[in-house]
């Protein structure tokens, strides 16, 4: 007899194999401490400033890395002072010992892949299944990034998602930040290719904060698991982008990485008053997702929801991560 997979236990096991920002790169001034699917680790820049992801607790006597120093390619304990290398994790100093000889050959840490982009860090546990997202919005584009304070949230990063790009939900939770809108959602242009969810949708500038940018074209776009983006194009300003990148602390816990860019040709406001703005959708998002449960996607089926057309974008980013999971756990596995 052999024990399979619950659905959760595949979504958390896929998760395992594929990217997640923990850290913002203008934040590398310091050792960072995150977590990832439980995993403690430790986010650092190098003198030589490569960024570097590494478990953090020390093999000596479990200090946190977060809290030490780099001296230069090494990462140093507070507690005393080992120092380890960031490009293959073994320790490299002893200050108590005078021969270097008898540092402990297996005294090592784990270290994970990096990728420094939109102006975050981002690693992967396992063997990533997937390349780090590259959305086809941006090509051509000269974005500039600038990184909000994260947030955190408890709820899986499905429910994140889904929040983030949920339309039908504006005129309840968005009433100050987008002005007055329409309750009836208008049939939704969405199409999945794979991994990937997009849509059209025209934003009608109206009475909120945007009134005076105009009227826009927004393209929304998510890739499973954890990429939520929007694409404004003004007929008049140019484009700018919003993106949510929400890290799984634990499999119903996250930590929102996100932040706003905007074109080097933009003649809208500016990256700050951006993210001012969009800063205030998603602080009216966050009690009202606090409150959801369960706290992430129940893809066992225990709970019953229903669902209207006005959903057509959330039961395609279900399937898109269905997809997901069968790339990085097969259906069976043990």
């Amino acid at each position: 007899m052999t024990n399979t997979m619950t659905q959760r236990q595949r979504a958390e096991a896929a998760m395992r194999r594929q990217w997640f920002p923990v850290a913002r790169s203008v934040d590398l001034t310091t050792p960072q401490s995150a977590t990832l699917l439980g995993q403690r680790l430790v986010v650092y820049r190098t003198a030589s400033g490569q960024a570097v992801v590494q478990d953090a607790r020390c093999p000596h006597r479990g200090a946190d890395f977060a809290l030490g120093q780099v001296h230069g390619e090494n990462i140093a304990c507070p507690y005393h002072g080992w120092q380890f290398a960031a490009a293959d994790g073994k320790c490299s100093h002893v200050p108590s010992l005078e021969d270097p000889c008898k540092i402990p050959p297996q005294a090592k840490i784990a270290t994970y892949r990096v990728i420094e982009r939109f102006a975050h860090v981002w690693t992967v546990l396992e063997d990533p299944v997937e390349d780090l997202y590259d959305p086809q919005q941006w090509k051509g584009v000269d974005l500039q990034w600038l990184a909000a304070e994260p947030l955190h949230s408890p709820t899986g990063v499905a429910v994140a998602i889904e929040n983030f790009r949920d339309v039908a939900h504006f005129p309840f939770v968005h009433f100050v930040s987008m002005g007055p809108s329409k309750h009836v959602v208008e049939p939704l242009k969405v199409r999945r290719e794979g991994l990937d969810i997009v849509m059209e949708r025209p934003l009608d500038a109206g009475e909120g904060e945007w009134a005076n940018d105009g009227d826009c074209m927004m393209y929304y776009h998510c890739a499973a698991p954890g990429l939520a983006t929007i694409t404004y194009d003004y007929e008049r300003l140019g484009k700018r982008v919003v993106a949510g990148f929400p890290c799984p602390v634990a499999y119903d816990e996250v930590k929102i990485f996100w932040g706003v860019a905007n074109a080097v040709d933009f003649k809208g406001a500016s990256l700050e008053e951006n993210l001012r703005i969009e800063e205030m959708v998603y602080l009216e998002d966050m009690p009202i997702a606090a409150g959801i449960f369960p706290r992430e996607i129940d893809w066992d089926g225990v709970f019953v929801e229903h669902s209207v057309p006005a959903d057509l974008f959330t039961l395609n980013y279900r399937r898109a991560f269905r997809e997901f999971m069968d790339r990085a756990v097969p259906e069976g596995a043990a």
